[in-house]
């Protein structure tokens, strides 16, 4: 009985291992961040080792992720990511939600919500983690981004349309 279940989930496995999800590489950067906002080097280094994978249209996949079912979740992962932030279409979105998302950014930095434990578990991706120096520069440069936006465009703007 158990020999013939232990078949059929290895069976199933191997099967599995042809079903697989598209994967996020397509290195469009038309709105990237990058081409509207002043960012170091340190920070865009930080951004791209702790933020890129889930939150643009560039994933460096890990090896694992060519094993299902981590592809798939994965792929959830990232697409998820993508829904709440993605550096790459940044500056397609309006300027009021520029604004929300840098201001979510500080947020979810300095409530250590970001990058996700699941993304730093085990020592998988250790150049995620982020110091709280690291943090802080992340912070500092998202609080210059805001300071920017209200220097540069009405203040009306920048904030979310009464509903009607």
């Amino acid at each position: 009985m158990w020999k013939k279940i232990g078949i059929v989930l290895f069976v199933l496995l191997l099967i599995i291992q042809f079903i697989r999800p598209e994967k996020n590489n397509s290195g469009d950067d038309t709105f990237a961040i990058t081409t509207k906002y002043s960012i170091p080097k340190d920070v865009q280094h930080i951004l791209q080792v702790s933020c890129y994978d889930c939150h643009s249209n560039i994933t460096e996949y890990p090896w694992y992720s060519n094993v299902q079912p981590a592809a798939w979740f994965l792929a959830e992962h990232v697409n998820d990511g993508k829904k709440h932030l993605n550096f790459s279409n940044f500056t397609k979105l309006p300027l009021f939600v520029q604004n929300h998302k840098l201001e979510e950014t500080i947020e979810m930095v300095e409530e250590k919500e970001m990058p996700l434990p699941s993304y730093t578990y085990l020592g998988l991706h250790p150049e995620a983690d982020l110091t709280n120096i690291q943090r802080q520069k992340i912070i500092d440069w998202a609080n210059e981004q805001m300071n920017y936006l209200k220097q540069t465009y009405p203040a009306d703007s920048l904030v979310f349309p009464k509903r009607k």
